[in-house]
């Protein structure tokens, strides 16, 4: 038996299931695709993929491709085909993209042409197959294999407080349970439209966005990338219903919006006020931003939380009441609790460890038994982040760990990015720690101990770490000092280093940078 992704796309064969507007990439008009389209092109890359074999059985197939109907076609082949998906990130320089590949297992890479100079060599240094995305594909389909809900479907990587991002793997079963839950609380339809505008190798764009649209029998209609006037005008077209996206890109398309003519302002609001619903997720937003927008779209946003690990667990409300600062009630068939350094449940108005369980939580992180284990509690996840209960919603008060930093809708692990840093030939020592930004959230910062005298300038280090780490993770402020601030036990304090860049604020604005 088929998926029952595959099963629901059959009832909705001509209708549009991707739309790639005019002006995203080099398309010079609408790049429409029914959902006929994308059952007949995934089914003939799943043949592509079985070759010589009757299934996959889960063999592990990293893919980077841009995002689009390529992107969806080669996700639903490799599911279609018994394989498990492992999505690649665009922006990742070479090192990140190695070490998913081979964390992973991967034994097929996939790659549009725009990737082939990096990901050909890669696959031959680890005798992989590899294939590109403008090969032809197979005219005669095979019979392809029936896939039980139960198997792996998905890898996401994810920081973690070890260092080195960890395998999240998902099954049919999960990803099912994340996205009918949605579907039930956002109520979902198939008359729906949803401009997707997000990274497409993290939760927040390929499950409560892409995969719950298809899900929904609904349009999709999907950015190469993020542009803040093409989305701008395609919202003042009128005919989206849905849009999501992450703290950031509500700055941005703010900005965009003063910045604009009283007569343009009036037709964006006009198009915003047109949705039946907005949501904001993957990062904390501040109350100006909320209010701000609200101001522009007429929309309150709808705040929610979730992550890669379990989906979506928490949820304002469509209809009612929403609060501010606060990311609502337990979302359907999702258990959620608050419990205190022993396990022990705590009472509302006291802080407490979020910790989830229902379906649409993860199955294991690949091939790392002890970190799965130590992620479980009595069957409940255990997510790390604090929170409170107020006038029974919840709110987030922040990670259980400093070393973990939320950046632009990113989780990133600060051990991570310093055991990159010390591989530089200038740096001795380093603290990587999140510093608190209207736009960002936070900002990824490091404080360095130089060896020797040689300054070591913004831009220099800049440069040096963008060939190691992922654009998101590059420090956009460093400061310079003798020693890093260590208690008694010799452990770097943090906060006295979050402190120390609170001064630098005032006194070297010059070496701030945005993070692009």
């Amino acid at each position: 038996m088929n998926l029952p992704l595959i099963i629901r796309a059959e009832k909705h064969n001509e209708k549009t299931a991707i739309l790639v507007p005019r002006g995203c990439a080099n398309a010079t008009t609408d790049g429409v695709f029914t959902y006929r389209d994308l059952l007949h092109i995934s089914s003939q890359i799943a043949t592509g993929l079985i070759q010589n074999t009757e299934d996959l059985q889960e063999q592990r197939v990293a893919f980077l491709i841009p995002p689009g109907f390529e992107y969806v076609a080669t996700q639903w082949g490799i599911w279609r085909a018994g394989g498990i998906a492992v999505p690649l990130c665009i922006s990742h320089p070479r090192p990140e993209l190695e070490y998913v590949i081979t964390n992973s297992g991967a034994s097929i890479i996939i790659a549009h042409p725009n990737f082939e100079g990096i990901l050909r060599s890669l696959a031959q240094e680890h005798n992989l197959r590899f294939i590109l995305t403008s090969e032809t594909l197979p005219s005669n389909i095979a019979h392809l294999p029936e896939v039980d809900i139960t198997r792996r479907a998905l890898i996401l990587y994810t920081s973690g407080t070890t260092g080195k991002p960890k395998g999240a793997v998902t099954t049919h079963q999960n990803i099912q349970a994340q996205v009918t839950s949605l579907i039930t609380a956002w109520e979902w339809t198939s008359s729906d439209r949803i401009l997707h505008i997000l990274p497409l190798h993290h939760i927040h764009g390929i499950v409560n966005v892409l995969t719950c649209a298809l899900w929904a029998g609904a349009e999709c209609h999907i950015l190469s990338k993020f542009d803040t006037e093409t989305v701008w005008r395609r919202i003042g077209d009128g005919d989206l219903t849905l849009f999501m996206a992450v703290p950031t890109i509500y700055v941005k398309l703010i900005a965009a919006w003063e910045n604009a003519s009283k007569e343009r302002q009036k037709s964006m609001s006009e198009g915003c006020a047109k949705m039946r619903l907005m949501v904001s997720g993957s990062a904390a937003l501040s109350v100006q931003v909320l209010e701000k927008w609200q101001s522009v779209s007429g929309h309150f946003l709808l705040e929610r939380y979730g992550m890669t690990e379990i989906g979506m667990a928490l949820s304002n409300p469509l209809h009612g009441e929403r609060l501010s600062g606060y990311v609502g009630k337990p979302l359907p068939e999702v258990e959620v609790r608050l419990v205190d350094e022993s396990t022990e449940l705590v009472p509302p108005g006291t802080p407490g460890e979020i910790q989830v369980k229902g379906p649409g939580v993860f199955l294991e992180y690949w091939q790392n038994p002890q970190a799965t284990a130590k992620a479980f509690q009595d069957g409940w996840f255990c997510t790390g982040d604090t929170a409170v209960v107020e006038n029974d919603n919840y709110r987030i008060l922040g990670r259980m760990s400093v070393d973990i930093i939320k950046t632009g809708g990113y989780k990133v692990s600060a051990l991570e990015i310093e055991e990159v840093l010390r591989e530089h030939p200038d740096i001795q020592e380093c603290a990587v720690v999140g510093v608190g930004d209207l736009e960002w959230g936070e900002r990824v910062c490091a404080a360095l101990v130089l060896q020797g005298s040689q300054p070591l300038t913004l831009q220099a280090f800049r440069s040096w770490a963008k060939e190691r780490l992922a654009i998101y993770k590059v420090p956009t402020q460093i400061l310079t000092v003798e020693e890093l601030p260590r208690n008694a036990m010799g452990k770097v304090i943090k906060p006295t280093v979050v402190e120390l860049f609170a001064i630098l604020k005032h006194n070297q604005a010059d070496q701030d940078v945005r993070p692009m």
